[in-house]
């Protein structure tokens, strides 16, 4: 991890979850990272748990991410206050609960398209733009789900657009793949599809409470892999499954 200490991180959606543990990983491993989210409470609370040393290089700009604009801004706040963008980690993700396709729900689909999808390109643009700026080899990661690759099977499947979303998130790691090589620049993609998390996304789904499950950490522990891969080698999409799972 070497090559990635003093460098920025951003991470969407790091006041909980993976997210949160992604951000203390990668700050952990000496780089400076800045969450963008809009539950400042929440990743202070997590940061009041945490060394100094640590939280001395973790950061967080209020940004809703459903705003094109709100991103745009805190990229500039960004690279002014930190420096370029060499890892960008796009985490951030909702599911509405019991809302099914047939359902008058179109307020609830805009909020998924805009949170799971749309808010993985504008941050990716922007991410992109300043690693290609500064000569930068940097690191995409898309937060993608093992539904964004199967379908699960479930009774009155209340995921509603959450698996289409993750399918789009599926399709969008090849799409960067070749535009980041088109574009003569070296800033590799990855996917990475988690099984069953214990998250507040899981608790929306109905799985059964003994079902095995990963915890945050584990995610965690897979971004860092993927980041020490040599320059030429590149993870594109990592499956990880608890032993045990059922779920899919």
């Amino acid at each position: 991890m070497e090559r990635w200490e003093n460098q920025v991180a951003v991470i969407t959606g790091a006041s909980s979850g993976i997210g949160g543990a992604i951000a203390k990983y990668l700050a952990n491993n000496k780089m400076v990272t800045v969450n963008l989210d809009m539950n400042i409470e929440g990743y202070q609370a997590q940061l009041a748990e945490l060394s100094p040393d640590l939280v001395k290089r973790m950061h967080c700009i209020k940004c809703n991410v459903r705003e094109e604009f709100e991103i745009k801004a805190a990229f500039i706040e960004i690279e002014k206050n930190f420096g370029p963008v060499s890892v960008m980690v796009n985490n951030v993700g909702m599911m509405t609960k019991t809302k099914l396709l047939t359902e008058n729900n179109s307020e609830d689909m805009v909020k998924m398209l805009e949170t799971n999808v749309l808010a993985a390109i504008y941050c990716t643009r922007e991410a992109f733009r300043s690693m290609k700026a500064n000569g930068i080899d940097g690191h995409v990661f898309l937060m993608n789900c093992v539904c964004g690759h199967k379908v699960p099977l479930m009774a009155n499947n209340v995921m509603s657009l959450y698996p289409p979303t993750k399918f789009a998130i599926t399709a969008l790691t090849e799409m960067y793949r070749q535009e980041f090589w088109d574009q003569k620049t070296k800033v590799k993609i990855t996917s990475i599809s988690p099984g069953i998390t214990t998250t507040s996304i899981a608790k929306d789904v109905d799985v059964p409470p003994h079902t095995a499950a990963l915890r945050p950490n584990d995610v965690a522990d897979a971004l860092i892999y993927c980041l020490q891969t040599p320059p030429d080698v590149q993870i594109h999409d990592l499956i990880i499954k608890p032993i045990g799972e059922t779920f899919l």
